[in-house]
């Protein structure tokens, strides 16, 4: 039996659109959370656990595009004319957040709060529309004859736009548990506080997406319910669940570590369902990974490529993490 290179390519986008989540997740959640600290020392501190990182983490959402381009160029170029709104809200979040992220350490007193802001609003923009993407490609993106069939403004519906309220509060999860790792003293606590509200918020809206899904989406439906899907599909929000109460018992408990780690393992079981929710379809309802994969030399050629640059890159990360290890405390950082 030969190697299917597609399925290799859909773990490989997979594992990149996976590792952004969880890492740009926190960082972004931190531009969220940037409301509700006011003192200025305290904020430099927030950004200080990621300033030397955080470039870094975004890597992994280019590799997820041009994985998406080069071994998908269908799915590439349907969803790209299904979303382009949105991607490009998402895009320009980005760029207001990552210059604001720069220039807010060399402004002057009176002009900082203008790059807070920047700040502020490009992590929220970024975050919403990254969730109303998802939104829209879970409703399911109509194709005839191998090109998008729809409207520029699809998207524009109750469930992505409910999909990204998730995801802003998902985000600021992570970043609030990240906080409570990488710093101390009234910043820790007072993200304690938040993460326990958090926390109940976040489990709110999974659940009223995991009903919302099935009910509105019956092909989905059949997939959770259906044998052996069922099988596999089951312990999914048993797990999530278990995980809520881990981590609000830790909270509770005034842990530092296990809070994020745990808020971790949630984000990548309900990242795993929706994996399950959606096999083997690319551009759901319709469009499968082969229907969607381009020839097996070009995947083949570049997956040489990927295999090359994948271990520098998952190198790159640790060692940079394991470097800038530890609490951050007020006057100390990258910048």
């Amino acid at each position: 039996m030969g190697v299917d290179l597609t399925v290799i390519w859909a773990l490989i986008i997979v594992f990149g659109v996976m590792m952004y989540v969880v890492m740009d997740g926190f960082d972004l959640g931190i531009g969220i959370l940037f409301p509700f600290v006011k003192d200025k020392e305290e904020r430099d501190v927030m950004m200080n656990t990621v300033a030397p990182v955080w470039d870094g983490n975004e890597t992994w959402l280019v590799l997820g595009g041009a994985g998406l381009f080069g071994a998908f160029p269908l799915a590439y170029s349907v969803v790209l004319s299904a979303l382009y709104l949105p991607l490009i809200f998402m895009l320009m979040g980005l760029i207001f957040r990552g210059v604001a992220f720069e220039f807010r350490f060399k402004a002057k007193e009176r002009s900082r709060h203008v790059w807070d802001k920047a700040f502020i609003g490009g992590s929220l923009v970024a975050t919403y529309f990254q969730g109303v993407v998802l939104g829209a490609f879970i409703d399911g993106i109509p194709v005839v004859d191998h090109q998008f069939a729809g409207g520029s403004l699809d998207w524009f519906r109750p469930f992505p736009l409910f999909c990204g309220v998730a995801l802003v509060v998902g985000y600021a999860q992570l970043g609030c548990t990240w906080l409570i790792m990488k710093t101390e003293g009234r910043l820790q606590q007072q993200m304690h506080d938040h993460a326990r509200v958090l926390a109940w918020a976040l489990l709110g809206m999974i659940g009223i997406i995991s009903v919302w899904t099935p009910l509105s989406h019956p092909e989905i439906a059949q997939r959770w319910f259906r044998l052996p899907n069922l099988i596999f599909f089951l312990p999914v929000p048993v797990l999530v669940i278990l995980g809520f109460f881990a981590v609000l018992r830790e909270i509770a408990r005034g842990a530092t570590a296990t809070p994020f780690l745990l808020t971790l393992m949630v984000v990548f079981l309900g990242y795993s369902g929706l994996g399950i929710s959606l096999w083997p379809y690319i551009i759901p309802p319709s469009v499968t990974l082969w229907d969607a994969a381009s020839a097996p030399e070009s995947q083949g050629f570049s997956l040489v490529g990927a295999l090359f640059i994948l271990p520098f890159i998952l190198g790159y990360s640790a060692w940079s993490y394991y470097v800038f290890r530890g609490k951050v405390k007020v006057g100390e950082g990258y910048h």
